[in-house]
Order: structure tokens, then C-alpha cells, then sequence
């Protein structure tokens, strides 16, 4: 782990009748990655040679658990419990500031999923990991897509720096978000299996939706919604 103090983001949400379940995630501050205890094994199900997806790289002779089921599993579990479209009050704390929403469960369970999946060490979403130094709670469709345009710029410009090729036109992010939806699918698929209740289905669902809103974006090139935002910087010169 990173000599930096780690991130910490805290979920909690609390019920009407009174149930309150936190969630702490701990993320290297270097490598943007969850810290998790070691101690605690596995479910079954998590097993890479059952979980994994088509376009998953890892090899399952040299890996045994899918890093994403592995850092999903206890808030799969714990959802179990609860349909998705229970109210709840979900809390949002990090070390600037804490959000508050009175939402449904699934909504809810979709933003601290959001960071799980980046931050758990998967090869294919693992992608956008850097985005949780920045965590927007319950983004909009427009939030979400501007800080991952933003934050994909910002890359290609160190890239032009180092001498490397940047991608001025996003092809490869376009090409990342493609493969990040064949993962969103399988994931679909296998909480459909080992799921009672849909909550985390459908918060991977609604995940899926924004993933598909940004590649037909990509596609069209139609990012006309963000250019009013970049106006004033026209002027700099």
C-alpha cells in the first residue's frame, strides 16, 4: 500500500426502521485501489472460472477469484435483503464533505457499486479507478459524462508531453467504454443467478445505462451538451 494516507469513502444507509448498514471503503491513494481484508474468504460464486467475463484477460489458472465479485460480495449480500425500490437516507462522507440523498436503493447501492467496480482491481473498468480521487455521489448523466471526458483529456495531455500518441478524438476511450459494457452485461447476468432480490441488479443496470449513454456520444461525436461549459476558456489566449 501507498505511504499516503488512504482514501476513505463512507457509505451508510440508514432505513426507516431504524436498520442502519455502513459501508468503509479504503483506497490506496496511489494505486487507486480498494484495500480489503484478507482474512475473509470468498463465496464460491466469486470464483473466476464461473464469474469471469468474455473479454476478461485475467487467467484463471493463475487467478482464482474475479476481483470484482470478491469487492462486490458483501454488498451483494447484505442487499439481498431489501427490493430496490425501498426509500432509504444514504450518507456519502469523505475527507471534504458530506451528501445526503433521499433515494431508493437502488440508486443508493448503484454509487458505492460505481466505486467498487473501478477500484477492485478488475482489468476492464479498472479504467476509470482515478475518478474516485474526485467522487461525484448520485452524478447526473451530464456530470458523469464531463468528468470523464475531463479526466481522459487531461491523460492525453500528459501523454503529448511524455512524446506519446494522445487521442485527441477519443477513439480509445470509446474503445474502453465498448469493452466496459460486455463486463456490465455479464455481471447482469451472473447477479441474476445468485441474487434473491434485484437491488444490485439493477443498480449495475442503471450503470450500464450511463456506460451506454457516453459510447453514443462517442459515436455520434455529438458533444454539443458540453461545449456552452467551455466557452469562457475560448477567450484565453
Amino acid at each position: 500500500m501507498s505511504d499516503i494516507e488512504p482514501l476513505k469513502i463512507t457509505y451508510s444507509f440508514n432505513f426507516e426502521n431504524q436498520i442502519v448498514k455502513q459501508f468503509d471503503l479504503l483506497i490506496d491513494a496511489d494505486k487507486f485501489s480498494i484495500v480489503h481484508d484478507e482474512s475473509v474468504k470468498p463465496p464460491q460464486w466469486a470464483e473466476l472460472k464461473s464469474f469471469r467475463c468474455p473479454n476478461c484477460p485475467l487467467d484463471s489458472e493463475k487467478v482464482k477469484y474475479c476481483p470484482l465479485a470478491i469487492n462486490l460480495a458483501q454488498v451483494i449480500e447484505f442487499f439481498n435483503n431489501f427490493p430496490s425500490y425501498h426509500e432509504v437516507l444514504v450518507s456519502v462522507e469523505t475527507s471534504e464533505r458530506t451528501t445526503l440523498k433521499q433515494t431508493t436503493v437502488q440508486i443508493g447501492v448503484g454509487s458505492l457499486i460505481g466505486i467498487i467496480m473501478s477500484c477492485s482491481g478488475c482489468p476492464v473498468i479498472g479504467r476509470l479507478k482515478s475518478l474516485v480521487r474526485f467522487h461525484l455521489p448520485f452524478s447526473s448523466l451530464e456530470e458523469t459524462e464531463f468528468r470523464i471526458i475531463s479526466m481522459y483529456l487531461v491523460a492525453q495531455y500528459f501523454k503529448m508531453k511524455e512524446g506519446l500518441n494522445p487521442d485527441w478524438e477519443l477513439k480509445k476511450l470509446l474503445d474502453a467504454y465498448k469493452e466496459i459494457q460486455i463486463m456490465n452485461k455479464n455481471l447482469v447476468e451472473k447477479l441474476s443467478h445468485i441474487e434473491m432480490n434485484d437491488t444490485s441488479r439493477n443498480a449495475v443496470v442503471t450503470l450500464s445505462n450511463f456506460a451506454e449513454y457516453i459510447i453514443m456520444e462517442l459515436e455520434d461525436k455529438n458533444l454539443d451538451n458540453l461545449r456552452n461549459f467551455a466557452d469562457s476558456f475560448y477567450g484565453i489566449e
